[in-house]
């Protein structure tokens, strides 16, 4: 065909995707926040009874949408703020400050006309300025915003990476031709663009954040379905409704309470008591029988939460080499992934297949090339471990690091002892206090270990897992590529099927890169967490999203 036929037709395909995200037939129906997953728990407080309590952790940062990455303030965050659009708990996209998405004929500008009338809780109103503001402060180095990478295929990302740049420096990429017309210019095609609008570093912000960013993050103003209340660190944080919200997520009770637990068996107990109304994640020594617990409503379905451990290439013998990739693979062909997920956990987990989840389009039951890196196969283990011991002998000791509060011990040695007993070295766990401790070794690259790490969807594309986690531009603290793990053969992959605008074709490219990623293993992949949850018994209306998390705004008692 002819240049401009072919060219026409990428046009009207990329048109109809963008129109069927819209009227919410994108993708398929699964259940957001990409965070690194703090599934730790607490001390019971008792509060004000006509809120819904649920159960938290203490955030790591200030509420902040670009600063946050992890879950205790993630679960916040999500409804105090509303960006262009939201993804429902069938998987089904709805348009919410965007009024409109048009994107040209190969994927790299996108023209988003704003709605009218929508304002953050001080009463200013949210215009295309909002945005390209807020999008520029979290891309620009000065500002070290953690989910800065997020913003990578934005032009002029690069040039905010300089260390010298001025701090109010701001993306060429971003233009407001009026108040409600926002242009995104970027240097690569981006076919997923308008699912990626949904992550919540893309929320805007009021024009006060940026003069105190620290100051706003105690006592946030957002457009969400809820406005902030207050934050009583390390016990709680209330948040009520918002009179003024016109997006689609509409709001069925009296306001949240997020309760900060430190001890998962404790926000079990407030559950089975009454006294806490839902827990997002049933502790380990529950996973067994809260499905028959009359003191509670259980819920269990498939989930999108990946688990894994991080060994960084700056750990000796595990360098970006033949040994290292050796090591990598006898480690996670040591662990029996069925057996931790029947005996432990009691089937509540499914086996790591990918690098995503059965929860989006992508997944991949097998990965045809390099896929047996990820079965347990004890033999093959001892084989690659000796080959690596021939190029430089094993000295030391292995250890992953945990957060002792989360409920992780248990599988932590259960993977330890089967890589002790399979490749005859010293593996143990290493823990640590809590949630935050380990988190703040691993954002300041200070720890000295391989480390436990969780991810949870923002929105249903494997490029969501498959980004961020390990792309060169997610690395040295850009993004949640913990591991500074840096591959150009995985990043051409993932850059050519975020420019395939042919869906069929794009899984492929994910396909490929993923393959690139069972060779490499940045991260040893071990299960997707179920839902596996809980109420009291007078709670109504609970629904779970593909976050795995509880539709907060629906629940009602």
């Amino acid at each position: 065909m002819s240049t401009s036929e072919e060219k026409t037709m990428k046009r009207n395909m990329l048109h109809r995707l963008v129109a069927m995200a819209a009227a919410g037939t994108m993708l398929m129906s699964v259940a957001a926040c990409g965070s690194s997953s703090d599934d730790n728990a607490a001390t019971s407080n008792s509060s004000d009874t006509s809120l819904i309590s649920v159960n938290n952790s203490e955030p790591q940062n200030g509420l902040i949408p670009s600063d946050t990455n992890e879950m205790g303030g993630g679960k916040v965050i999500r409804y105090l703020f509303e960006g262009l659009v939201s993804f429902d708990a069938k998987g089904r996209q709805h348009l919410e400050v965007a009024e409109s998405i048009t994107p040209n004929e190969d994927a790299t500008k996108y023209t988003i006309k704003l709605k009218k009338g929508w304002k953050f809780t001080n009463g200013e109103a949210v215009t295309a300025h909002s945005f390209a503001d807020t999008w520029s402060f979290a891309a620009n180095v000065k500002n070290a915003q953690k989910t800065s990478s997020r913003f990578s295929t934005i032009k002029g990302y690069d040039e905010l990476q300089d260390p010298n740049v001025d701090p109010k420096a701001t993306l060429s990429g971003l233009s407001t031709p009026d108040d409600y017309t926002l242009v995104v210019e970027l240097n690569k095609p981006d076919s997923v663009f308008p699912t990626k609008l949904a992550h919540q570093s893309m929320f805007p912000l009021p024009s006060v954040a940026f003069k105190d960013i620290k100051k706003f993050g105690q006592a946030p103003i957002g457009n969400g379905p809820y406005k902030f209340k207050s934050w009583s660190h390390d016990k709680n944080i209330i948040i009520v409704p918002n009179k003024d919200y016109k997006g689609s997520r509409k709001v069925s009770n009296n306001g949240i309470e997020y309760r900060v637990y430190t001890n998962e068996d404790s926000a079990y107990s407030d559950v089975l008591s009454g006294n806490l109304d839902v827990m997002d994640q049933i502790p380990q020594s529950a996973v067994k029988t809260f499905r028959q617990d009359s003191s509670v409503i259980a819920y269990s379905q498939a989930g999108s939460s990946f688990q894994s451990f991080v060994i960084p290439e700056r750990l000796e013998h595990f360098g970006n080499d033949e040994e290292g990739q050796l090591r990598r693979q006898a480690i996670s062909m040591a662990i029996n992934r069925d057996q931790i997920v029947k005996k432990v956990y009691n089937n509540t987990k499914t086996p790591a297949t990918d690098f995503t989840s059965p929860l989006v389009p992508e997944y991949v039951k097998k990965l045809e090339k390099n896929g047996d890196n990820l079965k347990y196969n004890a033999s093959k283990a001892k084989e690659l471990w000796k080959k690596a011991n021939a190029i430089k002998p094993w000295s030391g000791n292995f250890r992953i690091a945990y957060n002792a509060d989360g409920g992780h011990k248990e599988w932590v040695d259960a993977v330890c002892n089967q890589i002790k007993n399979t490749l005859d070295i010293d593996a143990a766990g290493e823990p640590y206090a809590t949630f935050s401790d380990v988190r703040n070794q691993v954002t300041n690259r200070t720890i000295k270990t391989a480390f436990r790490a969780g991810w949870m969807l923002d929105y249903p594309s494997a490029e969501d897992y498959l980004n961020p986690l390990y792309a060169s531009s997610s690395a040295d603290g850009h993004g949640s590529n913990d591991g500074d793990y840096k591959s150009a053969e995985f990043d051409k992959l993932l850059n050519a099927a975020l420019a395939q605008t042919d869906v069929k074709k794009r899984t492929e490219d994910f396909t490929k890169a993923q393959e690139v990623l069972a060779k490499d293993l940045p991260v040893i992949p071990l299960w997707n967490d179920n839902v596996a949850a809980a109420s009291a018994t007078n709670v109504k209306n609970v629904s779970f999203d593909y976050t795995n998390l509880p539709t907060y705004n629906t629940i009602t008692k």
